[in-house]
C-alpha cells in the first residue's frame, strides 16, 4: 500500500470535517482460557458536555449499513479509490451524528426533524458515494454487488436500543457463525452479564458519557456477580504446535499516537476517527508504505520485529481532558478524558492444537474485532474484557468490568490464526484470514499460522453506579456514533520482520519451545 497522492473527491453537499475509514474488522467469539480463540435532554446536549441526558423517545445514535463489509471482491486497482470513498461514508456518518447530538431542542419540537433534516440528506449523500464506488469497481473490470444501493439508507436508534451494546435488537447477541460451534455461548450472554438490574431505570434514557455519547451505567457490570463463562480449550492433538514466542515491545510509554488506520484507509488522515496506541513499528500512519515499515524502527526488544501492533486507547472519563480535547479523533468527535497507558502489554504468538503452523508472510495485515458493533451487531465482535484474578473464569464482550479493589482491568485479543496462503490483505480486510473452528482446525484450505495474542492491563479506579448513573467511567475510543460500547473494542496488526524472524517464530511454536 503505497502513499496515495491522488486528490480525494469530497462527497456532495458535505463539509470536509474529518476523513474516516470503514473500520471493517474481523473476528468474533469468546477467548479460550489459553488464547485458542475463534471469533466472535430534556437538557440540551452539546458536544463535550460533562453530564448529558436524553428524553426517552429521543434518538441516541445513527445506524448505517457497513458498506465495506459487503465489498468482498474489489479489484486491486480500485481498492485505493474505494477505500477513500468508504472513508467519505464514515465522515458523513460522523457529521450526521454531530448534527444529531447538537439539535436536541429541534428534535423535541418536531417529531420529523431527524428523518427530514438528518437521515434523508444523509441517504442522498451516501447514494452519491455508492454510485462512485460502483463506478470505481466497474471501470477496472470488476462487478459491484447488486444490492449496493440498498445500503444508502440509515436508521435512528433510541437509547434503550443501544443499552449494553445495542446488539440485542439485531439478533447478533447469539449469532450463529460468530460463536464458532457454540464456543461463546451460554455464559457470555448469560443473563448475569446483561443483568437485569444493571439496566437501572433511567439509565436507558441516558446517552451518558463525558462527551454525551456513552458509556452508560448498563455498559458496566460488577465482575464478581457474573457467572463463570470461559469454556475449555480444544483438545491438544498429536502433531499440534505447542510452543510460544513472546515479543516485548513496551506499553507505548513514549505516547506514539495517531487517529489514522493505514490498513483500511491508506492515504486518509484521521481515518479511524479515534486515537490509537502504537507499539512495535514506530513509523505507522495513513501514508506509510511497506517500504516505510522496513525503515520505521521498533519499540520491540527484538530489533528484527518491525511489526506494528496498534489498538484504540482507553480513557478514564472523570472530567479530565487530554492533549487532543480539541482535535479530530479526540474531543471534537466525542473521545474525551484522560488517556490511560497500559501497565502491561504482553504480545505472544501461540500454536495450533491440531497442526504445525507456517510462517506469517511479510506485510500480512490482520484486524480483529469490529469497531461498529453498536450498529452492526456482534457477528464480528472479538472484544474480551476481564479483571486480574478472573481471566480464566469470566470474559465479557458487551460490558466493561467493574473490578474489585486490588484487581486490574484486562483487555485480551486473540487474532485469526488461519490464512488463505495467498493474500496479505483482502478487500474487506477479513476474507484472507479466518478463525479456527471449535476443534482448533483451519477450514476451506486455509493454513494455520502462529496465532497472535495480546493482553493489555490497566490500573483503573473502579467506576461507581448510583441512581442509574455511572461515575468515573472508562471506555475504549471509537467512532462517535458507536457510543463507546465495550463490544466495539478491536485490534490491528501488520507483520513486518527481518533476519528470518517470521520463520524463527514458526519454528519455535512448532518445536514446542517457549521463546522470546
Amino acid at each position: 500500500m503505497g502513499r496515495n497522492t491522488r486528490k480525494r473527491r469530497t462527497p456532495l453537499a458535505t463539509k470536509a470535517i474529518a476523513a474516516s475509514a470503514a473500520l471493517a474488522l474481523g473476528g468474533g467469539g469468546l477467548i479460550w482460557a489459553n488464547f485458542y480463540a475463534s471469533a466472535h435532554e430534556s437538557n440540551h446536549q452539546t458536544w463535550g458536555g460533562n453530564q448529558t441526558k436524553a428524553a426517552q423517545a429521543q434518538v441516541a445514535t445513527i445506524s448505517c449499513p457497513d458498506v465495506g463489509q459487503k465489498l468482498t471482491n474489489v479489484p486491486d486497482r480500485a481498492r485505493t479509490d474505494v477505500a477513500g470513498e468508504l472513508a467519505n461514508l464514515d465522515r458523513q456518518i460522523t457529521d450526521a451524528y454531530q448534527r444529531l447530538a447538537t439539535t436536541r431542542d429541534a428534535q423535541a419540537r418536531d417529531a420529523s426533524f431527524v428523518q427530514n433534516s438528518i437521515l434523508q440528506p444523509l441517504k442522498d449523500r451516501r447514494q452519491a458515494i455508492l454510485d462512485r464506488i460502483k463506478l470505481e469497481i466497474t471501470r477496472v473490470g470488476g462487478t459491484a454487488p447488486g444490492d449496493l444501493n440498498s445500503l444508502a439508507a440509515c436508521t435512528a436508534q433510541n437509547a434503550n436500543q443501544t443499552t449494553a451494546g445495542g446488539q440485542q435488537q439485531n439478533g447478533g447477541q447469539q449469532q450463529g457463525g460468530q460463536q464458532q460451534g457454540g464456543q461463546q455461548q451460554g455464559g457470555q450472554q448469560q443473563g448475569g452479564q446483561q443483568q437485569g438490574g444493571q439496566q437501572q431505570g433511567g439509565q436507558q434514557q441516558n446517552i451518558g458519557g463525558q462527551a454525551g455519547n456513552g458509556p452508560v451505567a448498563a455498559d458496566f457490570v460488577d465482575i464478581t456477580k457474573v457467572q463463570p463463562n470461559v469454556q475449555g480449550k480444544p483438545r491438544q492433538q498429536r502433531g499440534g504446535s505447542t510452543g510460544t514466542f513472546t515479543t516485548r515491545c513496551g506499553v507505548n510509554a513514549n505516547k506514539n499516537h495517531n487517529t489514522d488506520n493505514v490498513i483500511v484507509a491508506p492515504g486518509v488522515a484521521n481515518g479511524a476517527h479515534h486515537l490509537h496506541d502504537y507499539t512495535g513499528n514506530q513509523k505507522v500512519n495513513a501514508f506509510s508504505s511497506n517500504q516505510t515499515f522496513l525503515q520505521g524502527g521498533t519499540s520491540c526488544q527484538n530489533r528484527s520485529d518491525l511489526s506494528s501492533y496498534y489498538w484504540p486507547v482507553v480513557r478514564i472519563q472523570d472530567g479530565s481532558q487530554d492533549f487532543d480535547q480539541n482535535r479530530d479523533g479526540g474531543g471534537k468527535e466525542g473521545n474525551v478524558g484522560k488517556i490511560l497507558t497500559p501497565v502491561q502489554a504482553q504480545i505472544k504468538y501461540v500454536g495450533s492444537p491440531t497442526s504445525k503452523v507456517v510462517a506469517m508472510p511479510q506485510f500480512l495485515r490482520i484486524i480483529t474485532g469490529d469497531a461498529k458493533t453498536t450498529t452492526n451487531g456482534l457477528a464480528n465482535a472479538n472484544a474480551h474484557w476481564s479483571c486480574t484474578g478472573f481471566e480464566n473464569k469470566v470474559q465479557l464482550t458487551t460490558q466493561y468490568p467493574i473490578c474489585p479493589q486490588g484487581s486490574k482491568v484486562v483487555r485480551t485479543f486473540a487474532f485469526q490464526s488461519c490464512w488463505d496462503g495467498q493474500n496479505i490483505d483482502s478487500a474487506n480486510h477479513r476474507t484472507h484470514v479466518a478463525f479456527a473452528d471449535a476443534g482448533g482446525n483451519c477450514q476451506n484450505g486455509f493454513k494455520a499460522i502462529p496465532q497472535l495474542t495480546m493482553r493489555l492491563v490497566y490500573n483503573i479506579n473502579p467506576p461507581t453506579v448510583q441512581n442509574g448513573q455511572v461515575k468515573n467511567a472508562y471506555a475504549v475510543d471509537g467512532f462517535p456514533e458507536q457510543l463507546h460500547k465495550a463490544a466495539t473494542d478491536h485490534d490491528d496488526f501488520i507483520s513486518v520482520t527481518k533476519n528470518g524472524l517470521a520463520n524463527k517464530i514458526a519454528n519455535c511454536v512448532n518445536s514446542g519451545q517457549n521463546c522470546t
